[in-house]
């Protein structure tokens, strides 16, 4: 049965609606950055509507998300979880990807830029990548110099495998590690989300809704494309070629459920998440009103035994990777 109350984050006294708001879609990456006012205007919906918990990253349009975020919530804190992420770095003037860097001056340059854009302490820190080059209990003890000063409430991990998890852990308590999860990829399940549950960590599903495919929005001739757009074969396999049309097909199972329901396929998708147990949280991005409004009518979508039955499958179906080849060396399992 799915529940409208709050969940809580990790083992501390903060406590999130069960599906928030990543703001990342906002800036980049799903095609051009939406108007400053209308993106105010929808976070201030998503307010009204229950929502307290934003996500955002540094990355993120190299500042600008974190900027709007903070326009937008700087006379709203009260009772909000705002978090944010550091560790890979962008050329300003090409936006490429420069590495990650998790290093102890990392830590405090991000953080002092991110506090600023913001406009507030920060509620949940996350690392956004792993660093190959600085261990992550460095990394840690950084990040707890933040939190002794009062900069920052919590920290996290995102993308982090489970040995990762544990030694960032017996530094400093970790609160939230944020994932890709959904109906689609399902990777967490046999190391990640064991262990957090086993340390008391929430875990914050991105992309629940396939990056947007388990919405049974796109078909073979309306696919995402155009300028700003990442969701393409070369950066992300599940749509190229071949692919996509094998993903799509997987949807028409999710569509049957949601006919019996009389309830979208990503409200289906979503609710799969917030079913997997109150340590499970969400932070499904959108740019449109309609779809706020949809994710968060998932929350009154119950499950059967036989529609979970009917679902458990599609994620061992999905043709692709998460992330091409670059982009999977970046994340742990």
């Amino acid at each position: 049965m799915a529940t409208h109350d709050p969940r809580p984050i990790g083992n501390t006294d903060l406590h999130v609606h069960p599906v928030g708001l990543g703001c990342m879609g906002m800036s980049e990456f799903y095609g051009p950055a939406m108007d400053e006012d209308a993106a105010v205007e929808l976070i201030h919906q998503a307010l009204e509507r229950g929502v307290n918990h934003f996500d955002t990253a540094e990355m993120y349009g190299i500042g600008h998300n974190e900027a709007l975020l903070g326009r937008a919530l700087r006379d709203r804190r009260d009772g909000l979880v705002i978090a944010t992420k550091f560790g890979p770095l962008r050329d300003r003037e090409t936006g490429e990807f420069t590495g990650v860097d998790g290093s102890r001056d990392n830590v405090r340059r991000a953080s002092d830029g991110s506090l600023e854009r913001l406009g507030t302490t920060i509620d949940l820190y996350y690392l956004h990548r792993m660093d190959p080059a600085t261990p992550i209990e460095t990394t840690a003890e950084a990040v707890a110099e933040l939190v002794e000063e009062g900069k920052v409430r919590s920290f996290g991990l995102s993308e982090a495998g489970p040995e990762t998890i544990r030694r960032a852990h017996a530094v400093l308590p970790l609160t939230a590690v944020q994932t890709e999860y959904s109906l689609f990829s399902r990777g967490v399940e046999s190391g990640v989300l064991p262990v957090c549950r086993e340390l008391g960590i929430t875990l914050v599903a991105y992309s629940p809704l396939g990056r947007g495919l388990l919405t049974g929005r796109f078909d073979r001739e309306s696919r995402p494309d155009g300028e700003g757009e990442f969701r393409q074969g070369g950066s992300q396999p599940r749509f190229a070629e071949g692919n996509y049309e094998r993903n799509l097909a997987l949807v028409e199972t999710v569509k049957e459920v949601a006919g019996r329901h009389g309830v979208t396929p990503a409200q289906v998708a979503l609710a799969w998440v917030l079913g997997r147990g109150q340590e499970v949280v969400s932070i499904p991005g959108t740019t449109k009103l309609e779809n706020l409004e949809s994710n968060l009518g998932a929350l009154d979508v119950s499950l059967t035994d036989e529609d979970r039955e009917t679902l458990e499958g599609l994620g061992e179906l999905v043709a692709g990777e998460r992330y091409n080849e670059y982009g999977m060396q970046a994340v742990e399992e």
